[in-house]
Formats: C-alpha cells, sequence, structure tokens
C-alpha cells in the first residue's frame, strides 16, 4: 500500500482483502457486486496506489461479504 495512506486506512484495506481472500470472493467480483469498475478493488489493494475506500464503499462491501462494516475496524484506535 502506497506510504501516504495513514496506518488507519492501510489496516482498513489489509482488513477488507483479508476477509474477501477467507471468503473466495476474487477482486473483480467484489468490485462487481458494489457496481464499481472491475478494477476498483485491485486499484486500492496495489501497493502503488493511493487510492482508498469511503465509508460508503465499506458499508457496501460489508453487504457483498455478508459482514459488518465494524469487522473492518481495529479493535482499539492506531
Amino acid at each position: 500500500m502506497h506510504e501516504s495512506l495513514v496506518k488507519i486506512e492501510r489496516y482498513i484495506i489489509s482488513k477488507v482483502r483479508e476477509i474477501r481472500e477467507t471468503k473466495g470472493v476474487t477482486q473483480e467480483q467484489l468490485s462487481l457486486s458494489i457496481g464499481k469498475n472491475i478494477t476498483f478493488i485491485s486499484q486500492i489493494e496495489a501497493p502503488s496506489k493511493k487510492a482508498k475506500y469511503n465509508i460508503s464503499h465499506l458499508n457496501e462491501i460489508a453487504k457483498a461479504l455478508d459482514c459488518s462494516p465494524k469487522d473492518f475496524w481495529p479493535e482499539k484506535p492506531l
């Protein structure tokens, strides 16, 4: 992930990836299921990109992955 992202942004991106992979969902499948371009998730997960999720993205991703948006956040502040 790009160094310009703050710690919490990197954490959330990693957590979304972890949950997505655990559920066997590809980046393309997740992108399409939330109504985004097929490269949307890959651009955010790419180490060289500055792209990140917003609150609406996280809510839609939680619906698509059948989890809570809280699952993407750490237990304690970082």
